[in-house]
């Protein structure tokens, strides 16, 4: 039996662990620095993927898919953790990632943009719904009006601006892969990569020298092998999982992530905030539900 639904525990695990990190990588940026914090993190990642699927051969792909897949990958990457990790505070990073949960039905929509092929007009409606989802958990208690969720933009547009524009990444990132990636998997080295362009940004930026301790350092090696192993053990679920399974209950990622994050961080949820979360992830499912393949 076990054999049987081997790949399926492992799809699952790798949900349960994205939906771990976030809360993770937060309290570590906030004792390393956002940008040392974010780049320790990948590091610890990228070294995490190699010892587990060895070093990456940069012969074995092709050089189209490294360069349009890898610097999507790395800008997508950046802006979510650099969002993270800029938040003015545990709940606006939160906020962060309500926002980064936008790809899902992103990705749907960019694909039925880009394949012109006919499909159901309710893919539409489920995408407002998504992004309605935002507005409301951004605004929180103080009533839905654009009028609010430009103030609590103009607070840190630069972390809304890098959240929002790491969910379009993230959504063409998934629908080109399909195309050029001809079942290559760079994931190893494009964690090398992001992780080298976060400590090229560390060297230029104005932060100072990181101090480890036994928490901090604690910290970053959870953040940085849940992430690795996340990706590892996806990667291994989609060799023989139930992805049908797998697909719906990674929908339901944002209220697994923004539930395990409060836990983690000591951050009470309102009621609206959890109603916008609801709504982005009910969207995001019927999205998928609607232009799935029959």
């Amino acid at each position: 039996m076990f054999q049987t639904h081997k790949f399926t525990i492992a799809g699952v695990a790798a949900i349960l662990l994205w939906s771990s990190v976030m809360g993770v990588a937060r309290a570590v940026t906030e004792m390393l620095g956002p940008v040392g914090g974010a780049a320790s993190i990948y590091t610890v990642a990228a070294v995490f993927l190699v010892a587990v699927m060895g070093v990456p051969k940069w012969r074995n792909y092709s050089l189209r898919y490294v360069l349009l897949g890898g610097g999507l990958f790395v800008a997508y990457e950046i802006c979510l953790a650099l969002a993270l990790a800029m938040a003015n505070d545990r709940q606006q990073a939160i906020e962060m990632l309500v926002i980064n949960y936008l790809w899902p039905a992103l990705t749907v929509l960019l694909a039925v943009i880009v394949s012109g092929k006919k499909t159901s007009w309710l893919v539409y409606p489920s995408v407002a719904l998504a992004f309605l989802g935002v507005a409301w958990s951004i605004t929180g208690e103080q009533g839905l009006s654009f009028e609010q969720i430009a103030s609590n933009v103009a607070t840190n547009p630069v972390t809304y601006a890098m959240a929002f524009t790491g969910a379009f990444l993230w959504a063409i990132y998934c629908n080109l892969t399909k195309r050029i990636a001809n079942g290559q998997n760079a994931i190893t080295l494009f964690f090398i990569l992001t992780a080298i362009s976060l400590w090229v940004k560390y060297a230029l930026s104005s932060e100072t020298g990181m101090t480890l301790n036994l928490h901090s350092g604690s910290l970053l090696l959870i953040a940085g092998v849940f992430m690795g192993s996340g990706y590892a053990l996806w990667n291994y679920a989609i060799i023989g999982g139930n992805m049908v399974l797998l697909a719906t209950l990674s929908y339901f990622t944002p209220v697994l992530s923004t539930v395990i994050s409060s836990i983690i961080l000591g951050i009470a949820l309102s009621q609206s905030f959890l109603q916008g979360v609801v709504m982005v992830t009910i969207g995001s499912l019927m999205c998928w539900w609607v232009t799935r393949e029959k």
